[in-house]
Parts: C-alpha cells; structure tokens; sequence
C-alpha cells in the first residue's frame, strides 16, 4: 500500500480524497494555485505544493508540474479528482512512464472512451444499446441537416471531446440543426482543442441514469447499483439520488450488466460510470463512460456502504476487489444537492467574493466513514472567511442526505437546507428548497426538461410558496419580542423613557415597489420559560419555543411540538432594521413594530429607484473578454454588447432596448465588480 499520494485537485473533492487517505494512514500532497493558498485542501493536506498562477491552464491543468511537485514530494501515486487531468489519457500514460501509481483507470481505457464517436462504436460492439445516429465526425452545416432529417427530429448535435453541457445542442428543425452544429463546432474548438461533432436521436421525456462500476487489475468488474441525475439545469447535474425513483429492478439488472459488459471490453480498473439515456418506456442507450470518480459519487456510498475512494486507492495499488456482484446493496436512499455559488433570482450569474460566513448543516455522516449512514454529510472545499475565486467552479459544497426511503431523504434534505448557513455570496439553496418541494419531484415524475419545463421564465421568489406564510411573520415577531424583553431589563433605564416590551405588533413584510404587507400578531410569553412564546396571527397560533441566541442566524426549535430549523438575520438591503427571515426556501425582510408606528409607516412614500436603461452594467464579478460593441454604433435590442468569463462559463450580455452608443467605460481585459458600468447608450 502506498505511503504518500498526491491530489492533482482541489476544493471539495481535493479534501474528499485526504479524508480517506488520512482513514488508511496515508500521507497526502496537496498542490494548489496562487489563488489557492490560502484554501481547505491545502490546509488539510500533510504537505502543499505551489504550482502557478490562479488561471488552471497555468497549474491545475500543467501536468509537468503535477509530476515534479510527486516526485520532489515522494508521492508514490496520484490522484486526479474529477475533473482538470483525471480523464486525460496522456496524463495517466505519463504517470505510468515515470513510475507513480494513477489512482484511476489506465490510460487505455480512459483514451478509449474519451472520445464519444469511438466510445460508440466500443460501446456497440460490446453489446451495450446504442443511440440510432451518425458516430461519424461531420464536415459541414449542410451535412447536419441531411444526416439530422435522415435520423428524424429532434436530435442532438454534440461534440466528441464535449463534456459537463459544453458543446450540446438539441435541434427540432433544419434551422436549428445547422445553427446548432456551427455553434457546437465553434464551442468544442474553444474549450476542448477538438471540433469533431456527431449527431444521434433525441429521446424525448428522457431520464438520465447512470451506472457505477468498479473494476480491479484482475479482471473483475461489478456494478453498484444506479443514480438517477435527470434534475438537470443546462445540462449541468442539481440534485442526485439513488436508487432511481423510476426504473424497475429488471431495467436495473440490464443496465448493471450491460455497464460491466462495456467496462471488461476495455479492461478498466478503477471506479468508473456509465451513463445512459432512460426513455419512458425504460428503454435505455449508452450515453457515455466517464472514466473518473464522479461528484454524486457520496450517494452511492451512502446506500453500498462502501469508501469509493478507498476502493481506487486500493485497487491502484494492486488489490483485487473486496466484494462479488451478490455483495452489492442498495441499503435506503440517498440525495445529494449540489451547493453552488451562484444567484437562481439573477438567471443563475455566478457570484463571487468572501464568504463572511459559511456554517454548515450538523453532520453525523463524514466522508470515508461508511460505518454511520441515515444522516447528513456535507463535502466541501471552502471554509468560513474563505474566498471564492472567478477562476474555478462554481460548485463550493455537496449536501448529502441518506434516509430509509425517499420520503424520509426529501423530509432531511429540506431541513438540511435550512440550517445551511452562507452570507458573503449568493448561492442557489432557494432553488434546491423549490425543487425539493415541487409536487412533481415529489412523486418522482420528472426527466431531464424538468427544469427548463417548470422555470422557463427563470427562477422567481414566488416559486418558493411557502405552505404556511405566516409562519415567518410569526418567527420574526418571536425574534423582536425576544429582543424587546432583553432590552427591558437593561438595569439604569430611567423612569418612563424605559423599553416597554409590548404584545401586540405590527410585522411589516416589506415587498416590491413598495408593495408592503401588514401582518397584525399578538404575542403572549409563557412566564417563567426563556425562550417561549405563544403567537396569533388572524386566529391561527404558533407555540415557538427555542433556545436560540439572538445573535444567532440559523434559528433552531419547535413550532406546535414540531421541529424547525431557520434563519433570521438582522439587517438588509431595503432597510438595516429590518429582519430577514428564511424557511423553506423562502424569504422575507420585515420590520417588526407597534401598531401606531406600521400606521405612520403606511404614509411614507415610495422612493422608485433610479432609472439605469441606458447602462449595460456587470451583473457579476469576472473578466470582460469581448466588447462587441463601439462608440457611435446604433444597437438593436437582443444584439450582444459584451462578453464576461466568470468560473469557468462565458455570460453574454445583450442591449435591452434599441440605442446608439454614447460611450464604452470598461475596456476589454478589465476585472469587473457587480453593477460595474461596461457601455452607456445615448
């Protein structure tokens, strides 16, 4: 067994994989960029390594660099991640050479399905159900068209080295084939140095299912159950779970067997997945095999019970596998969500910036211990008062959450959520909290459109309806009633200027446009019991009790005997006396006040905000890598005007309104901040 290894990653997955090192008593390398020194993984990691500047085409992704930093370290093997190096064959090939053990599958397997066309055809003479379509790379934008009308519509265009929702389209006329294979060509030559592009039938409701595999230097391969990931934005994985709420065991065996079929076709060794398109009749089609650990990895280990990164490490240290096919379970069920540093109410802009303060859900399930199962887990990479850079990513944690059956792990995810703590950036909980309590997430009825079918106009605050609104209001009166009472015995108060802590309030839920809501509460507190309450709201009642500080953001107690996890805050953007209260993914500012005081509060006037029409302003932090755009130039609305990168996605931004250009403020290459004035229009 090895005595040092060496994480050719970071962030969460990075720490993911010293978790279990340090289990098996082996020491870890990390390695991280300039823009990573001061991160978890590096801080967790016996030993840390500098290897270039923040852009990962500078460090993460320079494998020279990887090897010197295990050869002056003494790491006797590597493990990529997921991710950066993890499926580059050359790599894995390179490691092989200079004699350091690759954590992963050789480089033969990872060259044979790396690439989809080949993958295909592999995938095809194995036996496994392929996907009618062209495997062939296509020439041409006419070409397309005809093999895209000779398959039938819809289809989708995809590119050969694509990966993680770059270089897909799915096109449902001529139109939108040959734009969308000009498109794919150009995106797959840009982010993967390959232009080949191939097209194939689109399975409409489709599920998208994937098998995990383990196989060993020995020859034996088995399959451990199924993930059902078919909550999709763009492409890009939201929450995962397995097993499947939707495939019956038979389609389970097929689909295991067939997985195991393509994985000893190419002798592969490692954890490893294939992933298939499920229609709804459970017909399913080979998709692709990524050959790397994958993030929704923690679901699978939650219901096998097995340490996925234990079995690499050990199998790439040459040991045969530990379990036979008959040993596999399916034990309960298991979600993940991924946490992401983004703004659902902004189309999903990245954000970045400090996280002030990040405080995680109480875990009782740890990464690399598969001994305490049917809990919560949280697999991260940052920290509080950590950064979030522009150059990665944009995921920061995975919340996993494990039950005895699907009702029970949506129950756990959502009051996991609400006690998931995280200020500085903007990150996408309400959305996960909308998705989990959807009626049609619920009962399991769902594919890989869910998202853009229920959210196609974007995603609102009215998408999280909270099933008891008052509740909130309730929670904010106990909070000020809470501080009232404190205030009131202050000792040396003077005699009638002293704090009246009062029972009857006015909760003020400050809305848009000034479009307040006036919520009359009535508290009485038990006498003798710190911390407890008895709220009325229009003749409903909330016994709350809770031991909660007030100085406290996640709010944790009960509400008529019933458990509840929340959080209030104090201060906002509308106003910094108000509270910010948030349950369920949903959230209110509010003022909490006397009855007279919310009458005079009625008469004051709205102040509309300034009218910013004329400005094309950053809505995220990032680089400005294109200004489309010159002064002078007349501007049609739809007509783009700007190019921001930020963590690893080009954002296009388009001219609202008809204009000509009066004057370009920021200039191609420039750091923007939010709000940042890019081009003002006449």
């Amino acid at each position: 067994m090895f005595t040092k290894i060496l994480i050719a990653n970071r962030g969460e997955i990075a720490c993911r994989v010293i978790a279990t090192a340090q289990k098996m008593g082996i020491q870890t390398v990390a390695v991280y960029s300039e823009a990573d020194k001061e991160a978890r993984h590096v801080q967790l990691a016996d030993e840390a390594v500098l290897i270039g500047p923040a852009a990962s085409r500078e460090s993460y992704l320079v494998a020279d660099k990887i090897i010197a930093a295990a050869k002056a370290t003494g790491a006797q093997a590597i493990h990529p991640g997921y991710g950066f190096l993890s499926e580059n064959a050359e790599f894995s090939k390179r490691c092989e050479d200079e004699g350091i053990a690759f954590i992963g599958p050789r480089h033969f397997s990872i060259a044979a399905m790396g690439d989809k066309i080949e993958s295909k055809k592999l995938a095809g003479a194995a036996g496994v159900n392929c996907i009618p379509g062209v495997n062939d790379a296509i020439e041409t934008a006419e070409k397309a068209v005809e093999i895209a009308k000779g398959i039938g519509y819809p289809v989708m265009i995809k590119a050969s080295a694509g990966g993680g929702g770059k270089g897909l389209r799915v096109a449902f006329n001529d139109k939108e084939a040959f734009e969308g294979f000009t498109s794919c060509r150009n995106e797959a030559r840009n982010s993967f140095g390959d232009d080949r592009v191939f097209i194939e039938k689109f399975v409409e409701e489709p599920r998208h299912i994937e098998i995990q595999v383990l196989g060993d230097s020995h020859g034996n391969v088995v399959y451990l159950n199924e993930r059902e990931c078919s909550i999709q934005r763009r492409h890009q994985k939201v929450i995962e779970e397995a097993p499947s709420p939707f495939i019956s065991e038979a389609t389970r065996k097929a689909m295991g067997e067939q997985a195991v079929q393509l994985a000893k076709a190419v002798k592969y060794q490692s954890a490893g997945t294939v992933e298939f398109v499920v229609g709804k009749d459970q017909s399913f089609y080979f998709l692709e095999m990524n050959t790397r650990l994958q993030v929704e990895h923690p679901v699978t280990e939650a219901i096998t019970g097995l340490d996925l990164v234990e079995m690499m490490i050990r199998v790439a240290a040459g040991e045969k596998l530990p379990i036979e096919q008959k040993d596999v379970q399916c034990n309960g069920w298991a979600i993940e969500c991924r946490i992401n540093a983004e703004d659902p109410f902004r189309n999903f802009l990245p954000s970045t910036g400090r996280l002030v303060r990040f405080q995680t859900p109480t875990q009782t399930m740890f990464q690399g211990n598969t001994a305490d199962l049917f809990g919560v887990r949280v697999d991260t990479g940052v920290q509080d008062g950590g950064e979030i850079p522009m150059f990665y990513d944009s995921m920061i944690a995975k919340l996993i959450v494990h039950g005895k059956d699907r009702h029970e792990a949506i129950a756990k995810m959502r009051e996991a959520l609400n006690g998931f703590v995280i200020r500085g950036i903007s990150s996408n909980i309400p959305f996960q909290a909308a998705l989990l309590a959807h009626p049609r997430f619920v009962s399991g009825d769902f594919n890989t459109g869910f998202i853009a079918e229920q959210y196609s106009k974007g995603f609102r605050a009215e998408d999280v309806p909270h099933d008891d609104h008052d509740f909130l209001a309730a929670l904010a009166a106990f909070v000020r009633r809470k501080s009232r009472q404190r205030a009131a015995n202050i000792s040396g108060q003077l005699p009638g200027y002293d704090v009246k802590v009062g029972q009857d309030y006015t909760v003020v839920e400050l809305g848009q446009a000034g479009q307040n809501r006036y919520v009359q509460v009535h508290v009485d507190e038990f006498v003798g019991r710190s911390g407890v309450a008895q709220i009325t709201i229009d003749g409903q009642t909330y016994s709350i009790e809770s031991n909660s500080r007030l100085n406290d953001i996640r709010i944790e107690g009960t509400v008529n005997g019933k458990n509840f996890t929340a959080q209030i805050e104090r201060g906002t953007l509308k106003n910094p006396l108000a509270l910010q209260v948030q349950h369920n993914g949903t959230r209110i500012e509010a003022l909490v006040m006397s009855p007279r005081m919310a009458e005079l509060h009625q008469l004051m006037p709205y102040k509309a905000p300034p009218d910013l029409s004329r400005f094309v302003l950053s809505p995220m932090p990032g680089l400005l890598v294109d200004v489309a755009v010159a002064v002078g130039q007349k501007v049609q609305a739809g007509e783009r005007v700007a190019v921001i990168e930020a963590m690893k996605m080009e954002n296009v931004l388009f001219a609202a309104q008809d204009g000509v250009v009066k004057k370009v403020v920021a200039a191609k290459g420039e750091s923007l901040t939010v709000d940042q004035m890019i081009v003002e229009f006449e």
